[in-house]
Order: C-alpha cells, then structure tokens, then sequence
C-alpha cells in the first residue's frame, strides 16, 4: 500500500484514511519513525502504557514471556493445588530429574 503525502507547515502531516483505519488509529495516537539500515523511512504505531507496566513490555521480559508460552504448549510445565504442594515438590528428586529433561 502506497500513499503520497505532504509535509505542511510546521512539518505537519495528514495520514489518509484507509492507514488510520487499517492500523485502527485515532487522534492522539502515538507514531514512532524510524529510518532503516537501507534509508527508508518506516512510520509505526506505537501504544503508550502506563509507566508502572513498562517493565513487562521490556525485550528481556517479553522474550521470557516467549519461551514461557513455549513451554506451556510443548508441555513442559508441571501444576499443582497449592503452593504448599510446589514448594514439597520443587524440594524433592523428582524436581530435579524433571528439569534435566529435554
């Protein structure tokens, strides 16, 4: 999708309607632009979070989120009742066998 706009006075400029309605944006949103190792130019949105959740929109974090979710669907997690039950389990040899595991 192309689109040729103007840079007006003050460096203002005017997103056509299908890309505000294609990235679902509204007046006040924020953009974030970026110029790429080739020159280009890229314009992406950006959502603002509350400065007390910015921790979890870390890189660090979210690829731990990653491997946490790949974790869970490959089946590699172990659920209990209650954590009295996790903390005599992680305690025992069977924790410490289950975690060797591939």
């Amino acid at each position: 999708m192309k689109e040729r706009i103007t840079i007006r006075k003050k460096g203002q400029i005017t997103l056509p309607k299908h890309f505000m309605e294609k990235f679902h944006l509204e007046e006040g949103d924020s953009l974030e632009l970026e110029v790429t190792e080739d020159g280009d130019v890229a314009i992406v949105p950006m959502v603002q979070v509350p400065a007390n959740q910015q921790w979890f929109w870390r890189k660090e974090w979210q690829q731990g989120e990653q491997e946490a979710d790949e974790d869970i669907q490959a089946g590699r997690v172990q659920s209990f009742e209650d954590s009295d039950s996790a903390l005599k389990w992680l305690d025992s040899d069977d924790a410490e066998s289950w975690s060797h595991k591939d």
